[in-house]
């Protein structure tokens, strides 16, 4: 709100200026007419005399006044120095489609995981996730992962370097691809 007063508040000198400048350009094409109406004049020089004349100018203008600058334009939309890189609906579909496998994927490999350990066949290596490994948290904990991927691969989306931009779909489909891969494999243990 204090920069928007502040660019009103630049603005109004240079408004007043426009207007003086249309003002003066005006003046000048309603010469002949007052010069056509001078049988008017003479009457109202009476009243004229009785008014103080005006100070003379310091500075002797010998430009022809339609010479002058013309008036100020209305604001003008201005380009912004600084535009933060968007995603496209493109982008926005396959980041997406992206989450929601890397989701179902975790997912996958939790249901392995308590099937592996619950059938006797193998334990929890991840240390992050052992604590959880013998309950039903397990389905929650693994979403960490993909959740952090997603979020990096948004940023990475909106990125100001272009090969991170181009590169942006790398973080989610390799954690989807390892949860895959280690699903398959405590299946393969299983079986």
């Amino acid at each position: 709100m204090v920069l928007a007063t502040l660019l009103l508040v630049c603005a109004i000198p240079q408004m007043d200026d426009a207007s003086k400048v249309v003002v003066a350009s005006n003046a000048t094409a309603e010469r002949p007419a007052v010069s056509a109406i001078s049988d008017n004049a003479t009457k109202d020089s009476t009243a004229s005399a009785a008014l103080p004349s005006a100070p003379e100018p310091k500075v002797k203008v010998d430009a022809d006044p339609a010479a002058v600058q013309p008036a100020a334009q209305p604001f003008q939309p201005v380009k912004p120095v600084w535009t933060h890189p968007r995603e496209t609906p493109q982008q926005r579909r396959l980041w997406y489609a992206l989450t929601i496998t890397g989701s179902g994927a975790a997912t996958f490999d939790a249901w392995s995981t308590r099937r592996a350990i619950s059938s006797g066949y193998g334990q929890e290596a991840n240390p992050f996730l052992k604590p959880f490994a013998n309950s039903n948290a397990l389905y929650v904990a693994v979403q960490a992962s993909p959740a952090l991927m997603d979020f990096i691969g948004k940023r990475m989306m909106t990125s100001e370097h272009p090969f991170l931009r181009k590169v942006w779909w790398l973080p989610q489909s390799a954690g989807a691809a390892m949860s895959f891969v280690a699903g398959a494999h405590n299946v393969s243990v299983v079986h």
